[in-house]
């Protein structure tokens, strides 16, 4: 009997140690709305359904609490797959797939118009807006939770603007103290 208790508390307590927190991803056009009444930057994962990356991404850093608290109170975040089919207006544009193979939905496929927008050439990359929807920057690959920490906080701050060489963002990036745990 004992050992039940002991299995079934093993249980209980592993079940709630692994609720990933979540970030409240929302569509591009849902963040542009939400901007216009309250503006905050937004960042857009970009990924894709074949990409192990960023499903590591999902995984390891999305679902990490500081960064999914951060995120969530500080910006509007959109995850949006940058080969799928999805049509999306942008500042007035209109962009689809139009050679996006159904058939192909899980494997490499066509890019999106709008990931060729950002100009997007590995996954993941978590795109950056402004409050007045321009790019600040594309951010490829693969971050964990405290490399990811050092962007959030320097856009969010827009400390990124007076970083104009790369010795003054090195300087920056020695200086950070990571706060988020791995």
């Amino acid at each position: 009997m004992k050992k039940i208790g002991y299995i079934v508390l093993l249980v209980v307590l592993t079940t709630v140690n692994g609720i990933a927190q979540e970030i409240n991803w929302v569509s591009l056009e849902e963040a542009v709305e939400l901007q216009k009444k309250a503006p905050k930057k937004i960042m857009i994962d970009m990924y894709t359904n074949w990409c192990g990356p960023c499903k590591m991404l999902d995984r390891n850093t999305f679902q990490n609490k500081d960064v999914a608290d951060y995120v969530n109170e500080n910006y509007y975040a959109v995850k949006f797959n940058a080969e799928g089919n999805e049509d999306v207006t942008f500042k007035g544009k209109a962009y689809t797939n139009p050679n996006y193979d159904p058939a192909r939905a899980n494997k490499r496929n066509s890019a999106h118009e709008l990931s060729r927008y950002f100009r997007i050439q590995a996954y993941p990359t978590i795109v950056f807006l402004d409050e007045k929807l321009e790019l600040i920057v594309p951010l490829s690959g693969y971050k964990k939770p405290q490399q990811l920490e050092l962007y959030l906080k320097m856009f969010k701050k827009d400390e990124h603007k007076t970083l104009t060489t790369q010795d003054a963002f090195n300087t920056y990036y020695k200086a950070f103290k990571a706060e988020f745990s791995q």
